[in-house]
């Protein structure tokens, strides 16, 4: 490919357009935009240096994206209209194509031009919704962001026509598995670039590293506060834009470095009681973070103000997260996709779980202290809803020009105090949103212990036996007694028994407001043991205020356990109320009788602890549902 060489229209010193696609070269000795046109060169102005943002990219890095070589020609560094900035990535391909590579809070998207079929129109800028789906060829996406970019710097060679300091719209969309999309309504009719989020490794830049500048980077050490003169100490200097005096409670807008006053806050209520302190590092999930921002917060529910903490945490090679304090519960709380989330009603779908919603409030700040990526502003106010499935909370935050979706996952204070080494950090009061229900292991398997009593007992029917009648129904007549404590026995007829299996003696008497107290022995024929059980017989019934009444009945049984088999004679002998009389009776002796009081007497007994179990976690649904402007009952929050 041929290089057009030229000289700069300001300096006259030599630039080079390298690329066929090249529209500007900033010149790199006197910083000005270098236009080239069917006419010649044009000087569109000059442009800042580059802000060292601590990017790994650099102009001239070399990567591999879908097989296809390309080389990072031109930077294009853009302010955001509410604060901070990102820079944009000229890639120019060997095959020929030209892509972006856009890297903002360490992420990087990578996007080509995507030309519109016939006939098909963008949204004006002002018609565009925050959540509005879009479909751009056969991408699924959702409105995310909205706002005015502003050209600050740049550096190399870039594809269009750069002017510095221009203002122009755009809207940034999300889809699904990373897919996105931007819209550049600086030109007319609006380009559409879509593409990814990709990691370095993704495009073969896994090795990029900081590029060693030789501009100054910007130093916390020295700084001081414009309104007292205190110092102040940046712990993330390249990324900051706000920033907090910790000597007058003065709030700073950062400039590279350059600290701009902006107001005095009035503390809130609850700025005493942050439990964590600014610097503090905590490890979550085998991460190290630091703590460089916290956030008081609040939101009025149903004429109740109610505040809590955020606190923002920052890794190097991951970015940031957040952690919630609130009534002394803890989440740790990170971004998601916006386009992996549905939400439908009073339900919200994500990563294949269903969430309930418990919350939809403006959140206010209330108060700041540290440092924060974008220009937080105490009353700064943003829709939040809220839904759950503990552990996890969805939440959504919205403004008329943005649109992100956090996931949070409940911590327990003890996880929290072991992340940063503390202890005794004060204890929760009520029920969060998010907590998980910590007996649901006892119900679960309590319940599961029963379902398998029962299949225990259905699959020892075959093994049992089926019932047997070893004595079928004998009658037989107790003579009278010579005393009325007296003995005159009376033997059934000799029956066989089984060995390894239960007898069930039943014993009828026709008793009716009396009587019949039994002494039956089981007599074993051959070596004369004996088994002997007590079987007492009473009836009584009456006629009280002319309701009738009866106690007792006229049979009863008892059971032995199993006896050695052998033949076997009932010895019966008693007492009974007309002793003086002859007492007919009945007798029957069955073996291999289930009568299930071990079974329902284990049934009850695992049954307490679930039952118990499930009282507690609806009574503790019921705390958190109490909490929520939408109610709810347990089945909302299955764990």
């Amino acid at each position: 490919m041929s290089v057009l060489s030229a000289n700069c229209p300001t300096c006259a010193a030599p630039i080079e357009f390298q690329k066929g696609s090249t529209i500007v070269v900033v010149c790199p000795f006197c910083r000005s935009a270098v236009s080239r046109t069917d006419r010649g060169l044009a000087d569109l102005g000059k442009v800042a240096e580059i802000v060292d943002s601590q990017s790994p990219l650099r102009v001239g890095l070399k990567g591999v994206w879908n097989t296809n070589k390309f080389e990072l020609t031109g930077r294009c560094q853009i302010k955001h209209d509410s604060g901070g900035f990102w820079d944009e990535w000229y890639a120019t391909f060997s095959n020929g194509w030209v892509g972006w590579l856009a890297e903002a809070q360490g992420k990087f998207y990578l996007t080509f031009y995507q030309p519109l079929p016939p006939n098909t129109q963008v949204p004006n800028f002002e018609q565009l919704q925050i959540g509005q789906p879009l479909t751009f060829g056969k991408g699924q996406f959702v409105v995310a962001e909205k706002g005015i970019a502003t050209a600050i710097a740049a550096d190399g060679e870039i594809p269009y026509k750069l002017i510095p300091n221009e203002r122009n719209c755009y809207a940034d969309l999300a889809g699904q598995n990373n897919a996105f999309a931007t819209i550049d309504f600086g030109t007319n009719p609006a380009f559409v670039f879509v593409g990814k989020q990709v990691t370095l490794a993704e495009i073969g830049l896994e090795n990029a590293k900081p590029v060693v500048r030789e501009a100054q980077k910007v130093k916390a050490v020295g700084i001081g506060c414009p309104n007292c003169g205190g110092p102040i100490n940046l712990q993330v200097p390249d990324k900051a834009e706000r920033v907090t005096c910790p000597n007058c409670d003065s709030l700073l807008d950062v400039n590279q470095g350059n600290f701009t006053w902006l107001k005095s806050l009035t503390p809130s209520p609850d700025a005493h009681k942050f439990d964590l302190q600014i610097g503090a590092e905590g490890t979550f999930y085998d991460k190290k973070y630091k703590i460089i921002g916290a956030v008081v917060r609040s939101a009025k529910v149903e004429g109740i103000t109610y505040f809590w903490h955020e606190y923002l945490l920052y890794n190097p090679a991951i970015g940031f997260r957040w952690l919630i304090h609130s009534e002394n519960h803890w989440s740790f709380v990170e971004s998601v996709n916006v386009a992996d989330v549905t939400a439908l009603g009073d339900t919200a779908q994500f990563d294949g779980k269903n969430f309930k919603i418990f919350q939809d409030a403006n959140a206010v700040v209330e108060y700041v202290k540290g440092e924060f990526y974008w220009r937080v502003e105490a009353g700064e106010t943003v829709r939040a809803i809220d839904y759950v499935k503990p552990p996890l909370m969805l939440s959504s935050e919205m403004t008329a020009n943005e649109m992100n979706w956090s996931k949070g996952e409940y911590l327990p204070i003890a996880d929290v105090e072991k992340a940063f080494g503390i202890a005794d950090l004060p204890k929760p009061w009520t029920t969060a949103p998010n907590q998980p229900f910590d007996g649901s292991f006892y119900y679960t398997y309590g319940f599961a212990f029963v379902a398998i009593l029962f299949i225990i007992a259905v699959f020892m029917i075959p093994f049992k036996g089926i019932e047997s009648v070893a004595l079928p129904t004998q009658n037989i007549t107790l003579q009278p007694l010579p005393s009325q404590n007296g003995s005159n026995p009376a033997f059934s007829i000799p029956f066989d028994l089984r060995g390894n299996s239960n007898v069930k003696i039943t014993m009828t008497a026709p008793v009716v407001n009396a009587f019949a107290s039994f002494d039956v022995d089981l007599v074993n024929e051959v070596n004369n043991d004996v088994e002997s059980v007590p079987i007492d017989v009473e009836f009584y019934t009456g006629v009280e205020d002319g309701e009738s009444w009866s106690e007792g009945g006229t049979t009863k049984d008892v059971s032995l356990s199993a006896v050695p088999a052998g033949k076997y004679t009932l010895r019966i002998d008693g007492q009974w109320t007309n002793w003086n009389q002859p007492l007919p009776v009945t007798v029957k002796v069955e073996q291999n009788t289930t009568r299930g009081l071990n079974f329902f007497c284990a049934f009850f007994l695992l049954l307490i602890v679930p039952i118990w179990k499930l009282i507690r976690k609806m009574m503790f649904e019921s705390s958190r549902w109490s909490e929520s402007m939408f109610g709810g009952s347990s089945s909302d929050s299955d764990e």
